[in-house]
């Protein structure tokens, strides 16, 4: 299936038509956003002062609390009565962050979502399993209208009452399935509970995203069904799924859809602007939304910015976590991919696993709460505890205590994965 003629543009075709979207959203914003006509006034920049991309540096930050803070309708660019669409962010966390789309972003987000399903393989007239959640989430909606745009049939599934997942993928046959890695393994659990060999099933391809997953995660579930696994990025606040897909023929990071945003990263300590290659903060600027532009909208997300490979457009990293889900535990910094990388090189673990957080007394302490892969005694559990123990303290170098548990013991995740549970006091 032939590409995009921008997918395959030169870096000076693509520059050069990011540049011209730039000066054009940078304009929308100052004079449509009251918060951006502040932001840049407080700054002491203009829309006019973008004469090449890099000038883009000296523009403010966004953040997710100058949403929060301009809750409901405050950063839309566009008159309320133009919107086709509203989402919202859980704001399990806090105030949540409102979205807007006209009906001109709710067809470059179907676009965008078509060439990503195809880029990971996707066909018209295939079958489409989506298994992420409906409603303000923007997963479900952004997979099914993006599956429709590139003609393939949509199962709209949506997460949760995982036996009729399963039936459904063993009647309908789908081709394709989209959802959180960590509710694949559900699934794909399930099946094996009913009898159903996940690699005798229809599946083919599984686009997954929502969550931050590890090489390790992928070879799990390609081991166990005869999926092919890729990685699909988007967040709430700057679309939804599809700013980046992972390419089914290179599987080597994520291009990102440079011609509708641009990516910046940076010291997510002093801001600055790092060059291609270092690790940092993923910085986004929206070249094309109408409703809500963002510029420089800080992602909190951990990666770093390569050439592209199977694309013209750059490609980043498989996201190693986010800033905000980092915990520091007597001074170290633990992601929890970097659990699961360990977790998942233990043949007699299986991917269920929890960091649990306590302060018992003055300090905190690490448990690492994980599934035992398959039934075993207690002196069998203890030496593979006593293992990840030693694995963890080596390669992350903080000292956890490790409770292998039995099959079924930790409570399954119906979308993203809740990987970390904080059960600290503050110290008195």
């Amino acid at each position: 299936m032939s590409l995009e003629p921008i997918e395959t543009a030169s870096r000076d075709e693509l520059s050069a038509l990011q540049l011209r979207r730039l000066r054009e959203t940078l304009r929308l914003a100052y004079e449509k956003v009251p918060h951006y006509t502040r932001a840049f006034d407080n700054a002491g920049v203009r829309p006019e002062d973008v004469r090449q991309l890099s000038d883009l540096a000296g523009f403010p930050f966004t953040t997710k609390q100058h949403l929060r803070d301009a809750y409901p309708y405050g950063m839309l660019a566009a008159p309320r009565e133009r919107l086709a669409r509203i989402h919202a962010s859980s704001g399990t966390t806090g105030q949540p962050t409102v979205v807007g789309y006209t009906q001109a972003d709710v067809d470059v987000w179907s676009d965008l979502m078509a060439r990503s399903i195809r880029a990971a393989g996707g066909r018209p007239g295939q079958l489409v399993h989506v298994a992420y959640g409906y409603g303000l989430f923007t997963g479900g909606l952004g997979a099914h209208y993006g599956a429709e745009r590139l003609g393939c049939t949509v199962v709209p599934a949506s997460g949760g009452a995982t036996e009729r997942q399963v039936l459904l993928i063993r009647d309908l046959r789908p081709d394709i399935v989209m959802v959180t890695p960590s509710y694949l393994l559900v699934i794909l659990d399930e099946m094996e509970r009913m009898g159903v060999d996940p690699v005798e099933s229809s599946l083919r391809v599984g686009i997954l995203g929502a969550e931050p997953w590890t090489q390790e995660m992928r070879l799990e579930i390609e081991r166990r069904s005869a999926i092919s696994a890729v990685d699909i990025y988007g967040l709430s606040e700057v679309m939804g799924p599809g700013v980046a897909q992972e390419c089914a023929e290179t599987k080597d990071g994520l291009h990102i859809w440079e011609d509708h945003f641009y990516p910046e990263i940076i010291d997510p300590i002093s801001g600055e602007v790092l060059p291609d290659g270092e690790f940092g903060e993923l910085v986004l600027t929206t070249l094309t939304k109408e409703a809500m532009p963002l510029i420089r909208y800080r992602t909190r997300d951990l990666t770093r910015l390569m050439p592209g490979t199977a694309r013209t457009m750059r490609r980043m990293e498989h996201v190693t976590g986010r800033s905000d889900d980092m915990v520091i535990v007597r001074g170290v910094n633990v992601f929890p991919t970097q659990i699961e990388e360990l977790v998942l090189r233990d043949p007699a673990l299986s991917p269920h696993f929890q960091l649990v957080l306590t302060r018992p007394a003055r300090l905190d302490e690490l448990t690492v709460q994980v599934e035992a892969r398959q039934q075993t005694s207690s002196d069998e559990k203890q030496r593979t505890a006593q293992t990840l123990t030693a694995v963890i303290k080596a390669n992350v170098g903080v000292s956890a205590s490790v409770e292998v548990c039995d099959p079924g013991a930790l409570e399954r995740s119906l979308g993203k994965a809740k990987r970390v549970v904080d059960r600290r006091r503050p110290a008195g």
